[in-house]
């Protein structure tokens, strides 16, 4: 075992490698969960070089932005990141603003709204 993680580098298993695959991981629990409460799952990214991971749309055309985060050390940076694409999207008449904003996120604890009003939750609480 401990072979395998001093060649980790070798086999292209770095930190960002792993991040990639668990949030592809985490994106399909979401899909799965979305399409059980009757949404879709979309990705966005324009022009703008703005960025949303994962986009759930319901039948009415509310959407909400999600950001797909491993550890609690990273809900403030994509917390800010999401109400940047708020204000953005607010701000431009053509375009209908998020109704909430949420990070998923590996390793938090419980689910619960910022002050802010960004809603953090635990990928563990993606259940019917």
């Amino acid at each position: 075992m401990k072979k395998d993680v001093e060649n980790a580098d070798e086999r292209g298993l770095d930190e960002d490698t792993i991040a990639d695959y668990l949030e592809a991981l985490y994106e399909k629990d979401l899909k799965i969960y979305a399409e059980s409460i009757g949404t879709n799952l979309y990705h966005y990214q324009d022009y703008n070089n703005r960025e949303i991971d994962a986009v759930v749309q319901y039948k009415d055309g509310r959407w909400g932005a999600f950001e797909i985060k491993l550890g609690a050390n990273q809900i403030d940076a994509a917390a800010e990141g999401l109400l940047k694409i708020k204000k953005d999207f607010a701000e431009d008449e053509k375009a209908t603003p998020p109704a909430f904003l949420c990070v998923l996120c590996g390793m938090s604890n419980s689910v619960y709204t910022r002050p802010d009003g960004v809603i953090v939750v635990p990928v563990t609480a993606l259940k019917n």
